[in-house]
């Protein structure tokens, strides 16, 4: 089994008639998917997705890949192959086109509209080429094959990429309902076929790897959400994804069978199931949606209200009704739906959320206490399906954290894989596919590049260090006034903190402390700033620590005179 090693070098050069596979994003990680595929000196990008924040990533609003391996090479992207329309997959294509504008987004019909709504938003004008299931492209040297796959939102697809060196077929994310809702089946048929002619290399979702079985039909969740609707006695709000048609559209049949009416609540809900709505993929009964500014003035028990914020995030919608900095206020006897599951690494802030909800006298149904949400995402019972019915020559497990993409490695061994022929990579890893084999070769920066605000990139790790030392130890600033021949103070020290905890008080009996060292320094004929700047920070900060046992970020102001 290949994996990677922290000391590997850059790659050496591709080889020819080899085919070179990038990963950016998605490996180690649910989020961020990227993967760039070369061959001949072009590039073909497949998804290009972002990374929610956690709660050490204070202030950041999004994580992209970083496109510096490909920055200068935007001119040879043939095109970016969009599996689906979640966020982890399109999130990142704005950011991407701001680098070369008309890089064509070849996607199908839900996946196209949806992203050109958000690159409105950008004032970008996509070039894009709309495709089905079944449909041959070619992209300069890449030929691709679209096959349909079932997912939790519509119209996901998966592409096998041929070239000389060999088919990859690469899954999307998928699941394998036997009775979707949407009645689009995953193609294990074309599948077995790729599989009869030859899969060089299979890179397969890796998210559920861990869990046994198969995935519980979509069609189980209709009569729990409907259960949950018919015996609310006041509104009921659900959560879920901004993308999830298919749990919109059981949440609008029930509400229609029990005579209530239906307010989307937060910007991309509104955007996305009006575009849903507008292409046929969203049923809408007559005179069942209503204006969520006016819901407050229908009674309670006539209401449902569909909202985002099933993962915790604080500045949606559900978070802020329970943090009450929303106008929708949550009151006793309330129902809050949260249909969807957890992503890794949210926990604690959904947690939250319930918490803040049950204060305020709501009841909250979830996937722990009830039946209403199944993955989108194959278990392990699905994933050895597909490894068997492909038989790959290589596999390298994608989508997923180090443990789902070891789980998944594990299985695809089970099924017959050769051990050597099995690439655990992480993003950056570089993994050449020649004369049938696939192989680590090196490694390329793929760190994070963060959103914060309207900024990119110009927040660092040590930007993030210094919030987080912010929020939990607070800051001292020391302001002194030195005369800059001879070093000496003339004025202060003046102290100020903010959320250090340390009685102002205390700073008082301290002062003589900074005044003793900087005397010194000045006895030495130090005048450099600088090194003025670092005696009161060691000064103060040896102080702190050994005083109270605390670190906040010292921040020495030097005048001079």
């Amino acid at each position: 089994m290949s994996h990677p090693h922290p000391e590997l070098g850059p790659p050496p050069a591709l080889p020819e008639g080899g085919l070179r596979i990038v990963a950016l994003g998605g490996l180690g990680e649910i989020g961020r998917n990227m993967a760039v595929f070369e061959y001949e000196g072009r590039l073909l990008i497949v998804d290009c997705g972002v990374l929610f924040p956690e709660p050490d990533q204070p202030g950041v609003d999004l994580i992209l890949p970083d496109f510096e391996y490909i920055r200068d090479r935007l001119d040879d992207v043939e095109a970016v192959v969009l599996t689906h329309a979640h966020e982890d997959h399109i999130g990142a294509v704005p950011y991407l086109l701001r680098e070369r504008r008309d890089i064509p987004l070849i996607g199908s019909k839900l996946t196209l509209a949806l992203i050109e709504a958000k690159l409105t938003e950008h004032r970008i004008q996509p070039t894009k080429l709309q495709v089905v299931e079944g449909e041959r492209h070619r992209f300069g040297p890449f030929e691709c094959e679209f096959l349909a796959v079932n997912h939790s939102i519509p119209d996901a697809l998966a592409v096998a990429i041929r070239t000389p060196a060999g088919i990859v077929l690469h899954t999307g994310d998928f699941r394998m309902d036997q009775l979707p809702s949407d009645g689009r089946l995953t193609d294990l048929g074309g599948f077995a076929r790729l599989g009869a002619e030859g899969v060089d290399l299979l890179m397969s979702d890796s998210t559920n790897a861990e869990v046994p079985g198969f995935v519980t039909s979509e069609r189980e969740i209709g009569p729990v959400i409907d259960e949950v609707i018919r015996t609310s006695e006041q509104r009921v709000i659900v959560a879920s994804f901004a993308s999830h048609v298919h749990r919109i559209q059981q949440v609008m049949d029930a509400a229609a069978r029990h005579g209530r009416k239906v307010a989307l609540v937060g910007r991309s809900m509104v955007r996305n199931m009006g575009v849903a709505r507008d292409l046929g993929y969203l049923k809408v009964p007559p005179d069942l949606l209503v204006d969520s500014r006016a819901i407050e003035s229908w009674p309670p028990e006539d209401v449902v209200l569909i909202c985002t914020g099933s993962q915790g995030e604080p500045m949606a919608a559900l978070s802020r009704m329970a943090n009450r900095d929303h106008p929708i206020r949550i009151a006793e006897g309330d129902t809050v739906l949260l249909a969807s599951s957890l992503v890794p690494g949210n926990e604690t802030a959904v947690n939250k959320v319930i918490n803040g909800l049950t204060r305020w006298g709501a009841r909250v149904v979830h996937k722990g206490n009830a039946k209403v949400h199944v993955s989108g995402h194959a278990a392990a019972g699905e994933l050895l399906y597909v490894l068997n019915l492909t038989r790959p020559s290589n596999f390298m497990p994608v989508h997923g954290e180090w443990r789902h993409l070891r789980a998944h490695a594990r299985l695809a061994e089970l099924t017959g894989v050769p051990e050597d022929h099995i690439v655990i990579a992480e993003d950056g890893v570089v993994v050449d596919l020649v004369d049938g084999r696939a192989k680590i070769v090196g490694a390329v920066h793929a760190g994070y590049v963060y959103v914060d605000g309207s900024s990119v990139g110009e927040i660092t790790d040590t930007s993030l260090k210094d919030r987080r030392i912010l929020g939990d130890e607070g800051f001292i600033s020391v302001v002194i006034v030195v005369d800059s021949a001879t070093g000496k103070l003339t004025a202060g020290p003046e102290i100020h903190a903010r959320g250090s905890g340390i009685d102002p008080a205390q700073f008082e009996e301290f002062i003589p402390q900074i005044e003793k060292a900087l005397e010194a320094k000045a006895a030495d004929g130090v005048v450099d700033m600088q090194e003025i700047r670092r005696v009161v920070r060691r000064t103060v900060g040896r102080w702190v620590s050994d005083t109270y046992r605390r670190r906040p970020m010292i921040i020495p102001v030097v005048l001079e005179v």
